[in-house]
């Protein structure tokens, strides 16, 4: 059996002062997320205070390569098919995504991932990973 993956559309996120430097990094073609100034934690989602110390946070630039730790391939949640997953990233935190661009039935846990940007219907990019 095979499933290919079909675009669908995608809302525009919500864009907001703390998260407008992460879209405009998407619209670059970039994936970003915070690390703390004074634990040097990574954190995902990417916010202002450290979720672990509560000390400040920068931007960083990441990889975007990564590998599934948990996928399923949704049939009935609307007119189209599509894989969400979890993500490990090579830096260590785990981002719920979507993997796109592939056959669905082939994707599974442990299989190599980059990222790709997928527009929505105002134009602004949102990351997802295929297949490496």
């Amino acid at each position: 059996m095979s499933t290919p993956y079909v675009d669908r559309p995608l809302s525009a996120p919500l864009v907001d002062a703390a998260t407008d430097a992460f879209w405009a990094a998407t619209r670059e073609g970039r994936l970003t997320s915070r690390r703390c100034q004074h634990c040097g934690k990574l954190h995902w989602y990417p916010r202002p205070i450290c979720p672990f110390c509560q000390g400040d946070t920068e931007w960083e630039t990441l990889s975007g390569q990564g590998s599934i730790y948990s996928v399923s391939v949704t049939r009935r949640a609307g007119p189209q098919v599509y894989a969400i997953a979890y993500v490990t990233l090579d830096e260590g935190i785990t981002v719920l995504s979507n993997i796109v661009d592939c056959d669905l039935d082939t994707v599974h846990i442990g299989q190599r991932v980059k990222v790709v940007f997928k527009p929505t219907d105002d134009g602004q990019m949102v990351p997802m990973f295929t297949p490496a």
